[in-house]
């Protein structure tokens, strides 16, 4: 094999190794196991879970849950400090968003939106951490692949959009009823009864749309950077400090916009299931 073969050889593996879930699940020889390639994890089809995306969004949601618990506590013993500070910034900025995008009167919205918010945006910190760092800690213990970004991973972007869609029907029947609901995918956007066949196909398009763009729109900008990320580290050592720090700078802000766009895109869709028509 030529030096320029092998080298390409090496780029595909290191891209593949790095985009590659921790993946365990029921294979059709070996049974239920951890897939050790990308083929084994594709042949487990649908019986397989991405043990890295669950582990790490579930740790993300627990830091979440402790942090401001712990604020909530402090914000009883004394003079604010830099935690307390931070969580009253969130709080108010989670408040002002609602208070733009949400029409209807319902008190769960506010600790979903919060929620949302702050468990996306501490996933989509976890990209800042050098690529290679957890990859090369987990494989000197034995673990062969490890991605620690959850939102990189489709499976985790849609579970919460069809957490969000979810939470539309479920309004959209509570609120309007359920003749309501049916009148209105049939009667908009035109009144006529001549064109309810139309209106039920675009309604439901749209409708179905929500959920389908929430989780692209997150996956597809996180996976991006995170492909940009594993490309700077193959550069040389000059280069990749040459443009390592400025795109992780830039990309603090994409981690935060992703966040945001969510949770505000969310609340906007429930907003629009408690309006009647």
């Amino acid at each position: 094999m030529s030096m320029a073969a092998g080298n390409e050889v090496s780029t595909t593996y290191y891209i593949q190794h790095h985009l590659q879930n921790l993946t365990f699940g029921k294979h059709p020889e070996n049974g239920w196991s951890l897939a050790h390639s990308a083929e084994e994890a594709s042949e487990m089809g649908f019986w397989a879970i991405h043990l890295d995306t669950m582990g790490w969004s579930i740790a993300m949601g627990l830091l979440f849950i402790f942090l401001f618990r712990k604020a909530g506590k402090m914000a009883t013993t004394g003079v604010p400090g830099g935690l307390q500070n931070a969580v009253e910034m969130v709080f108010e900025f989670v408040e002002d968003m609602i208070k733009g995008a949400f029409k209807g009167h319902n008190p769960i919205i506010a600790p979903l939106a919060l929620t949302l918010f702050v468990w996306i945006l501490f996933m989509n910190t976890l990209k800042i951490i050098p690529v290679d760092y957890f990859p090369v800690l987990f494989s000197k213990l034995g673990v062969d692949y490890m991605k620690i970004v959850p939102t990189t991973d489709v499976n985790a972007t849609l579970g919460l959009a069809l957490g969000v869609f979810g939470l539309i029907l479920y309004y959209s029947f509570k609120v309007k009823g359920v003749g309501g609901f049916a009148k209105e995918l049939s009667l908009t956007p035109f009144n006529h009864w001549a064109l309810i066949p139309f209106n039920l196909l675009l309604e439901i398009v749209a409708l179905l749309v929500k959920p389908f763009s929430l989780a692209m729109r997150l996956f597809g900008n996180m996976f991006a950077g995170e492909v940009i990320f594993i490309l700077i580290a193959m550069l040389p050592f000059w280069a990749i400090w040459l443009l390592d720090v400025p795109w992780a700078i830039f990309h603090i802000l994409i981690v935060v916009l992703q966040a945001f766009i969510f949770t505000v895109l969310s609340v906007v869709y429930l907003s629009a299931a408690h309006e009647h028509h």
